[in-house]
């Protein structure tokens, strides 16, 4: 049995999320489905992280598992391609060793969120409007204060099965581009709906509600009451995932 990682795009505009859910159609689902089709035998994958519903990915990765051997991925990915949704890209098939896996092995994840204060009737769906302009020099200075922290409790959706809510901070910032204001955050790993609160959390200090020694008594509270509200979904893409190469076979 052989392992291999699918590198993948997708827009969530017309998904519930990554993971496969009893009511709706999932990007998972719909990649296990093309897969098992080509491959002629029920296929799952397994995929770095789970996007909620509306959640973008310019990279996402996912492994799965074949027992032929000589497999050819070019062409695979080609054809996967020609028969997944408009919405659904797969940029590349590679294999992997045996228990390489692409949740646990990923080291670091990347994120983005896109807001904007002007109207486009073209981009609506790709970023989050708000009125009236940030300041971007208090966003920062609130996203700095990640830094000092692991634990992200106040950051997480309630009553979630992970076993633990620290999480290593290792990039965050804001950035302005016009009439856009860009938030990139990486970690080596993220909480459900931390990155859509942690936005929502740093807009409150945009628009002059909160300062640094506030951003502080929110995280040490551990309570996700304290925190800011969680920004739409339709705003945010998963750009990168990181592994270490010794996973790959070469």
């Amino acid at each position: 049995m052989k392992r291999y990682f699918i590198y993948l795009a997708y827009n969530g505009e017309n998904y519930c999320g990554w993971q496969i859910q009893p009511n709706g159609v999932s990007v998972q689902e719909t990649i296990e489905k093309a897969l098992s089709t080509l491959l002629r035998t029920p296929t799952t994958i397994v995929g770095a992280g789970r996007t909620d519903a509306g959640v973008h990915a310019r990279m996402m990765a996912a492994h799965f598992d074949y027992e032929t051997a000589n497999l050819d991925l070019p062409l695979l990915a080609k054809k996967l391609n020609s028969i997944l949704p408009k919405d659904i890209s797969i940029y590349n098939i590679v294999e992997v060793k045996p228990d390489a896996h692409a949740r646990f092995d990923a080291t670091s994840r990347l994120y983005r969120y896109y807001i904007t204060t002007e109207k486009d009737p073209f981009l609506y769906h790709l970023k989050y409007k708000v009125h009236g302009n940030l300041d971007i020099d208090k966003m920062n200075a609130c996203a700095d204060i990640l830094f000092e922290y692991e634990d992200f409790t106040s950051f997480s959706k309630l009553h979630t099965d992970v076993k633990t809510n620290n999480c290593t901070i290792l990039a965050a910032q804001w950035e302005k581009k016009g009439n856009d204001y860009i938030f990139t955050i990486k970690a080596n790993r993220f909480l459900r709906n931390m990155v859509r609160s942690i936005v929502g959390t740093l807009l409150e200090a945009g628009k002059g509600k909160i300062d640094s020694g506030e951003m502080r008594r929110i995280i040490e509270a551990k309570n996700r009451g304290e925190a800011g509200i969680s920004v739409p979904g339709h705003a945010l893409f998963l750009e990168e995932i990181e592994y270490n190469n010794d996973i790959f076979i070469q």
